[in-house]
């Protein structure tokens, strides 16, 4: 029971991480690495499927909002450089959803441009893959044991 509570947590931390709230689903999967009692590929998986779900919400408000709001209704001050970004390098900007502070809006975007969904999901997907594989990676070179 622990256990699957300790992979909602992870999941739970990383779609809250991916919305326009702030979370610390990093912090979250390099402690559960450390502790070694799952699977590196399912914590993996967990706080990616979780992070790519939350970002799909973004993704989602920005398809809804598409004829009310401009591109620049959406974004807040420091996020509004992302359009112009997103408009150069298309679906392809949705591999660095993951970066902190410009991250969210870039789904934000990719629904309010209406790009298609899946492709947008294989994208964001494989940006936080890679992302988390970093943080697992880091976390067992530098506080793992050999």
């Amino acid at each position: 029971m622990f256990t699957s509570l300790t992979l909602w947590g992870l999941f739970a931390s990383a779609f809250i991480s991916a919305t326009l709230a702030p979370g610390g689903s990093e912090a979250v999967l390099a402690y559960l690495v450390n502790q070694g009692e799952w699977a590196l590929l399912l914590l993996l998986l967990v706080a990616t499927v979780g992070n790519t779900l939350g970002s799909l919400t973004s993704y989602l408000i920005g398809r809804v909002v598409h004829s009310h709001k401009t591109p620049e209704q959406l974004l807040s001050g420091r996020e509004s450089r992302v359009l112009g970004w997103v408009e150069r390098h298309g679906i392809w900007s949705l591999l660095l959803a993951w970066l902190p502070g410009i991250g969210d809006a870039i789904p934000l975007l990719a629904g309010w441009f209406r790009f298609p969904i899946l492709f947008s999901t294989l994208l964001i997907f494989t940006g936080k893959f890679l992302r988390y594989s970093v943080v697992a990676g880091v976390t067992l070179g530098v506080l793992g044991t050999a």
